[in-house]
């Protein structure tokens, strides 16, 4: 189980710097961008397919898709000096709260 974790972790982080690239691509107009962007995909899926094999889909999923979020919304303040509002705050907040109740055993 911890082997599907740490997978899911690479998924994430895959994702959240192919997220970045495609904002340094331009719009797709910046090859290097564009061609690390869909490699960081293409590795976040194969990656996030094989955590599907040691993990349940509704709780990788969850943590995938809103740790995803919230550490691309983090990076956008610090990378690309996007503001931070107390409703972008409370956001990240209920999306942890949430990932952190799906994992909950009971």
């Amino acid at each position: 189980m911890a082997k599907g974790y740490l997978l899911l972790l690479l998924s994430i982080l895959c994702e959240v710097f192919s997220t970045q690239m495609m904002k340094l691509s331009a719009g797709f107009a910046k090859p290097l961008p564009t061609i690390l962007f869909a490699a960081g995909m293409a590795a976040c899926f194969y990656v996030f397919s094989k955590t599907l094999t040691m993990l349940p889909l509704g709780v990788a999923y969850a943590i995938w898709a809103g740790l995803g979020t919230a550490l691309t919304a983090i990076l956008a303040v610090f990378l690309w000096k996007e503001a931070m509002s107390l409703q972008m705050i409370l956001g990240i907040v209920l999306i942890i709260f949430g990932t952190a109740l799906l994992n909950l055993k009971g």
